[in-house]
């Protein structure tokens, strides 16, 4: 059961915000609307423009495609193919390159933890509780964050990519859905590299992996596609979650493509840690034209 709501858990809320928060909800719910529905905060804006850097020290970053300002000037749902626990730093720092302010939506462990979880809470990062009844909040959160012109980061994966070869899975419904609700325009970013930085296993080995990216820096590749259609798609029509789903995966998969140009079957860098559990939406990165 979550914490109680009162004045010490959770900043005042306009009232169709407060509206949204039960008597159950946990103290964070109402913080997380609040930041959601306020511009980015200057200090999330300044470790963008300022701290990059520090990614940087890592691999050599590598951002291309657009967001055309017309876009960027109201809200986005970004898609990602998620390849390892260092990839939501490198995408952050490309996507503000490229103009965005990302909302990056991330698991409820990291968000526990004692004051980095509050400051990445403050910065604008969205709490998933997967598997539980509270899951329903990051989609409210969301919905509250692109009401308000936000450019929101999601993996449509819901985690790290298992599949062979570490192409991209054909994901859940979720973003599809929210997508098909809202009618913001959804584009796919494509990445590659980032999953050298840190293994997939936990442990020492992950000290070892980053360790060895400051001295080797990988490319970091990040590449933004054209808006995905899904113009002719409706939201609760039968199927309609489905395809939406495979034309966003089909999306990221094209455009990851050229990233991996000289590693198209297998990852250069051997990860025995990441088990290949999971089946590719298109297996080798190849995409048929007829997309439903």
């Amino acid at each position: 059961m979550g914490t109680t709501l009162n004045a010490r858990t959770a900043p005042p809320l306009p009232g169709e915000l407060a509206a949204l928060v039960g008597p159950e909800d946990p103290g964070w719910f109402a913080r997380e609307l609040a930041v959601a529905a306020a511009p980015p905060w200057w200090f999330w804006r300044f470790v963008l423009h300022r701290l990059g850097w520090v990614v940087g020290l890592f691999g050599r970053i590598e951002a291309t495609g657009e967001v055309p300002d017309q876009l960027r000037r109201g809200p986005l749902l970004l898609a990602v193919n998620h390849i390892g626990d260092f990839d939501p730093f490198v995408v952050a720092v490309a996507l503000h390159r490229l103009g965005v302010r990302p909302r990056i939506m991330a698991t409820a462990g990291i968000l526990g933890v004692p004051v980095v979880g509050r400051l990445l809470e403050r910065c604008g990062v969205i709490r998933v509780q997967r598997g539980t009844e509270l899951a329903r909040t990051a989609v409210t959160v969301t919905q509250v964050a692109l009401a308000h012109g936000g450019h929101v980061v999601a993996y449509p994966e819901g985690r790290q990519g298992l599949a062979p070869g570490l192409w991209p899975e054909r994901g859940r419904t979720g973003m599809a859905r929210l997508a098909l609700t809202s009618g913001v325009p959804v584009l796919p970013v494509s990445q590659w590299g980032a999953h050298e930085v840190l293994q997939y296993g936990r442990g020492w080995g992950k000290v070892r992996t980053a360790a060895r990216a400051v001295v080797r820096r990988p490319v970091l590749r990040v590449h933004v596609g054209p808006p995905v259609v899904l113009d002719d798609l409706r939201a609760g029509r039968v199927g309609d979650a489905n395809r939406a789903r495979t034309r966003i995966a089909a999306a990221i998969t094209r455009g990851l493509v050229p990233l991996r140009a000289d590693e198209p079957e297998a990852p250069r860098f051997p990860d025995p840690t990441r088990p290949q559990s999971r089946p590719a939406a298109f297996p080798g990165g190849v995409v048929p034209e007829d997309i439903p």
